[in-house]
């Protein structure tokens, strides 16, 4: 029987570019968790920004964001990551010095920024409604780090997301999360760490728990479950870490409820 059920946002539960959950999710969250399942968000967002999101349902779920950096449930918090300090400037500094490069520097409250551009500035914390700090000068950054993430408008290429695996994938993880983005994080660091921590607190295993993803950093979360699933659209390398592949996420969460938590029973 299923006792945990893992989803990551953009591209996944959020497809097209929405920054609004369905609401359909909302009700099958409260149905997963009056059957004991507990639905844990999976993403590379703050933890702010992600609470939003869910507020109608933000009681009765978990929270993975940050990449694995950060968990959070009931407003508990259960672990925090930190970033090299050394190795996070020289990634920002990197970043602000590229062409048509921005950097998203993540702490435990909120996101430093520098924008370059008014759009940059207004994706942040006007669509995705990241609370941000906005700063003028690197030395602003003062607070602990847990990922740095670098942005491209016109979206990541082969060319510059090896460029940045090449640059700094010796010293930590460099990884895709999203059309436009690519996060830098510290090796310990991933979605499965995460997942980890609450199968401890639940007393489950692998075999009780089920995952949805669509992109590179969500392959660690679908190799620590039996029951993983890549969205169609996902990459190959994606798709292939899978047990299965799936349009959305809704109707499988709709079957599974119906199954009473009986994953066999909706294939």
């Amino acid at each position: 029987m299923i006792k945990m059920v893992s989803s990551d946002l953009d591209g996944t539960l959020l497809t097209g570019g929405s920054q609004t959950i369905p609401e359909e999710i909302f009700s099958l969250i409260k149905e997963l968790k009056d059957m004991g399942i507990l639905f844990v968000a999976a993403s590379g967002r703050q933890y702010a920004n992600m609470r939003n999101l869910f507020l109608p349902v933000r009681d009765d779920m978990a929270f993975i964001s940050e990449n694995g950096g950060l968990a959070i449930q009931n407003e508990k918090l259960l672990y925090c990551d930190s970033f090299d300090k050394d190795l996070v400037m020289e990634i920002i500094e990197a970043i602000h010095e590229k062409k048509d490069a921005e950097f998203s520097c993540s702490t435990k409250d909120f996101y430093y920024i520098m924008p370059k551009t008014e759009h940059y500035r207004h994706l942040m914390v006007e669509e995705v409604k990241n609370q941000c700090r906005i700063i003028e000068s690197l030395d602003e950054i003062t607070d602990p780090c847990m990922k740095v993430a670098v942005y491209e408008r016109n979206g990541m290429t082969e060319e510059s997301i090896r460029y940045w695996r090449e640059r700094f994938g010796d010293r930590c993880t460099v990884v895709t999360s999203g059309f436009a983005w690519v996060d830098f994080i510290p090796f310990t660091t991933n979605k499965a760490k995460g997942i980890r921590k609450y199968q401890e607190i639940l007393g489950i295993g692998p075999e009780e728990c089920v995952a949805f993803g669509d992109e590179y950093n969500d392959i660690e979360m679908m190799k620590s479950v039996k029951y993983s699933f890549a969205m169609k659209h996902a990459k190959q390398g994606v798709r292939e870490a899978a047990a299965y592949e799936i349009e959305e996420v809704a109707p499988v969460l709709r079957k599974l409820i119906q199954a009473g938590g009986n994953i066999k029973e909706i294939f």
